[in-house]
């Protein structure tokens, strides 16, 4: 049993071995000339001033729902991708359908001007 997983487990010990080594590299031989420009927190764009619990636009959230959907309809089309062979005729028209209402969705959304900013 050992023998089968002991490729995995080499993998993950270099891999391990090579993470930790190259950030001791980099924390050993980088350059340390903090200033408060690299010091201050940046996020979104613009300095935080407020609150940080503080309301945010709602375009943010609907650009990352944007990004969550299209990425898994790539996460989708890999896997159908490789077995279009064996699924067939069936597999083709569910994913068209499955595309569809993907495009449907994002046309609402360009519609709705949840891609502009103002």
């Amino acid at each position: 049993m050992l023998t089968e997983y002991f490729p995995i487990l080499v993998f993950l010990g270099i891999a391990t071995v090579m993470g930790i080594g190259l950030m001791a590299a980099g924390g050993i031989l980088g350059p340390r000339r903090p200033n408060p420009e690299k010091l201050s927190p940046y996020e979104c764009g613009f300095e935080s001033f407020e609150d940080a619990r503080m309301k945010f636009d709602v375009r943010f959230y609907l650009v990352a729902i944007l990004f969550i959907i299209f990425d898994l309809e790539i996460a989708f089309l890999f896997p159908w991708a490789v077995a279009l062979d064996t699924i067939g005729m069936t597999g083709l028209v569910a994913m068209a359908i499955f595309l569809a209402v993907l495009v449907i969705g994002f046309i609402f959304e360009w519609k709705k001007g949840a891609l502009e900013w103002e």
